[in-house]
């Protein structure tokens, strides 16, 4: 089912293709995750499983990840939905921000790299306080006026922000890290989208895979992981208080004859507040969690059981 926040019509997933040709925007991992194989593959798999909407960024891998998907739109001749952002830096030492003529720019040039002549859904990638955020989002409004983009919206913002941005223009969408380790967002920011009628869109929802049931405690983390190559964002997680709810995770998914994984998608996916869960799977075997979450919905009870595991 599709959902519809003030005019903005987006899949329930979608598929986050952030490490296409590198980990994220991060510039020392440009050229590294998957290679254009392996991301076609990913694409393929993910059509076949019936995901119609892709994310993106315009610094994912410096480029690379828009270009991948381009060729994709190109060799298999469909158009998924797309989601693209800019702010980040395309290299090391470049420019980055919100300036209206930087995004005029980089608007330009990710419809080329993608291969298309409209965005369903653009996204500041980040806070900017060297922009007034008035003539960010005028120029977002700009390039709706013009047909370039459908909607646009703001990503990492907290509460704060995104009352700013709804001061200064029309934003139809935030994306946010969201997930049974990263709740802060449900203390005020998931009211406000409510209230707004802004689509709440979340990313990381398996908390860097921290949710997929890899990382135990005593033991090293597994060679390639998040942990051994960008673990900054979530060395808060490595507490006994994390490895508990995780110990108490698994047992429910076990009941359930789940992964923990599926349970913590399942999760979001039974919360009305959330519009769309982006997952980023680095593989198609990676897109069975996902099945379990759409099979096996999170009972009343069960999300009981859960909350009850969750200190706010």
């Amino acid at each position: 089912m599709t959902a519809t926040r003030a005019g903005l019509r987006i899949p329930p997933i979608a598929l986050g293709c952030g490490n296409f040709g590198g980990v994220g925007s991060a510039p020392e991992f440009f050229g590294a995750g998957l290679t254009d194989d392996q991301a076609m593959a990913l694409m393929d798999a993910a059509w076949e499983h019936g995901i119609r909407h892709f994310d993106t960024a315009d610094a994912y891998g410096g480029g690379r990840s828009e270009r991948a998907i381009g060729r994709w739109i190109a060799a298999r001749g469909v158009v998924p939905k797309l989601t693209t952002k800019t702010f980040n830096p395309m290299t090391a030492g470049a420019d980055h921000g919100l300036r209206p003529d930087r995004i005029a720019r980089q608007l330009n040039t990710s419809l080329d790299r993608l291969g298309v002549d409209r965005i369903e859904l653009y996204l500041a990638h980040d806070f900017d306080p060297d922009v007034p955020l008035s003539e960010t989002m005028d120029a977002f409004e700009a390039a709706a006026t013009g047909g370039l983009i459908g909607s646009y919206g703001v990503s990492n913002f907290d509460a704060a922000g995104l009352t700013a941005a709804l001061v200064a223009g029309h934003p139809l969408a935030i994306q946010n890290s969201y997930s049974l380790l990263d709740r802060t967002d449900a203390l005020e920011l998931l009211t406000i989208c409510q209230q707004r009628g802004v689509a709440y869109l979340a990313f990381s929802p398996l908390a860097g895979g921290w949710l997929t049931g890899k990382y135990r405690r005593g033991e090293p983390y597994p060679p390639g992981s998040r942990m051994t190559q960008r673990p900054a964002g979530y060395q808060g997680l490595v507490t006994n208080q994390t490895f508990d709810l995780l110990d108490g995770l698994a047992a429910i998914a076990e009941r359930r004859g789940t992964s923990m994984a599926g349970l913590a998608l399942a999760w979001l996916l039974a919360d009305e507040r959330v519009s769309q869960i982006v997952i980023g799977p680095g593989s198609p075997a990676q897109l069975a969690p996902l099945s379990e979450a759409q099979a096996h919905p999170l009972g009343d009870n069960e999300r009981a059981e859960i909350d009850r595991l969750l200190v706010y």
